[in-house]
């Protein structure tokens, strides 16, 4: 009797309708987690002046935003894995919407904290998205979508710059909270038409609903499933002849001659995940792989939240004053839609980068040009050169960022076929682990602006 792979079937049914359905709603997902993540550059700075709270309470509302995504990151993944990609899509959305509009009407510092927090529980759900969507796509076209998929957090940036420039200026901070929830919101209406992921059902031994899934993906790409029965490859059946040439050079020789029994087993959970990604032959990738994620996290997100905070370290250097009240300047809102336009051509330039030169050059090649535009920095630079070096500092961090995430899941594949049930875990894992480092970030930034600001005084 013939038979055929969830793999066997994307590939040859395309990319089509359906999966551009797919990807128009993830990508509004992380357009919503983009526009929650700006959104901290500036109403950090509206609160601190409203309600007269020290520079260390202001970056702590940040910080407890990213410890929020720490836990739902672990929180989500399980979810996901045990109940459905679209279980863990609905409650992680309901969840943000709810606690976003609360947040818009905290009474005071501690309130708005505690429900900052809850918000960052929701957005560590945000891995899902990405999975969700990359498990619709033909295993040789995900490197091309997930360059593409990454824009709609570069819209996101952009969408939450503008709003601020506008909302800010004629309303209060109320209002840019409550605004930013609503494309989270806007996910709810359209949640009953999405499909559930054909490859976690196969891996849930759900053939007959997964046949069905694929059959509706046929049906609206006018395409033809291949003959036979849909089975789930186990014990290394599956065939990785689709993965590009590049894979063969991502990992010692060592590690590719890991086996199935190196890895868990479909029903295992985080637990049994980390172990794996901790094994004797997969410790040093793994390691590797969150040092690199360690350093664009780092790099990223301390570009997004204290873009706004170099801006007024440079005013306040000229000013000679200790802080600047930065919502009555504009020009604080018009460098930040600057440099989150800087996004577009860092994902441009990893797509054609990654074409030249392959993953892991691309990686080093773009976070070594980060540190060169960030270097300047260390020296006090006037607002328009402070723009440009962190323009370029954000396109290359985004672009090295957009790669690993490519280059990371391509990893595992050369590991097991049980990649499809290693993925979320690994990725919720990798994403704990960003954001672990990522808590840090407001603190160790705001503590360099008081040495900056000391130095160049």
């Amino acid at each position: 009797m013939e038979t055929y792979t969830t793999d066997d079937a994307l590939t040859t049914m395309g990319f089509g309708k359906l999966q551009g359905l797919v990807l128009v709603y993830a990508g509004m997902g992380w357009v919503a987690e983009a526009m929650e993540v700006m959104l901290l550059s500036f109403v950090g700075p509206l609160i601190r002046e409203e309600w007269k709270i020290s520079a260390q309470d202001e970056s702590l509302l940040s910080s407890v935003v990213f410890l929020g995504m720490l836990i739902g990151a672990c929180g989500w993944g399980y979810v996901s894995d045990k109940y459905g990609r679209r279980t863990g899509l609905l409650f992680s959305t309901l969840f943000t919407t709810g606690m976003g509009f609360l947040s818009a009407l905290s009474p005071n510092y501690l309130c708005l904290m505690a429900l900052r927090f809850l918000v960052g529980v929701g957005l560590g759900g945000s891995h899902v998205y990405s999975s969700w969507f990359l498990e619709f796509v033909p295993a040789q076209n995900r490197g091309f979508w997930m360059i593409i998929f990454s824009f709609f957090w570069t819209i996101g940036t952009v969408l939450e710059a503008s709003l601020a420039w506008i909302v800010v200026s004629t309303l209060t901070w109320r209002w840019l909270l409550a605004l930013t929830a609503i494309p989270c919101f806007l996910l709810l209406p359209f949640f009953g038409i999405t499909p559930e992921s054909p490859r976690y059902l196969c891996a849930q031994n759900r053939m007959s609903d997964a046949t069905l899934v694929l059959e509706r993906i046929a049906e609206t790409n006018q395409a033809a499933l291949p003959p036979g029965v849909l089975v789930y490859p186990r014990d290394g059946e599956a065939d990785h002849s689709g993965l590009t040439s590049e894979a063969d050079h991502l990992l010692p020789l060592r590690e590719k001659e890991c086996t199935d029994d190196d890895v868990m087993s479909p029903k295992s959970g985080s637990a049994a995940a980390l172990r794996s990604l901790l094994s004797r032959k997969l410790r040093r990738s793994t390691l590797l792989l969150w040092f690199v994620f360690y350093a664009n996290s780092f790099a990223y997100y301390g570009l997004v939240l204290l873009t706004a905070q170099l801006s007024n370290a440079n005013r306040s250097c000229a000013s000679g004053l200790k802080y600047v009240k930065s919502e009555t300047d504009t020009s604080l809102y018009k460098d930040t839609f600057v440099t989150s336009l800087a996004e577009i051509p860092g994902l441009i330039a990893s797509a054609v980068l990654v074409e030249w030169f392959g993953r892991k050059a691309t990686m080093w090649c773009l976070l070594f040009t980060c540190c060169g535009f960030l270097g300047p920095l260390v020296l006090y630079q006037s607002e328009l050169w402070t723009t440009g070096l962190l323009f370029g500092a954000r396109a290359c961090a985004m672009g090295s960022y957009t790669v690993v995430c490519l280059y990371a899941p391509e990893v595992r594949i050369l590991f097991s076929w049980h990649v499809v049930n290693v993925f979320l875990s690994d990725l919720a894992i990798t994403s704990q682990y960003s954001e672990i480092n990522v808590f840090k970030v407001p603190q160790a930034y705001k503590l360099q602006f008081q040495h900056y600001i000391h130095r160049s005084g």
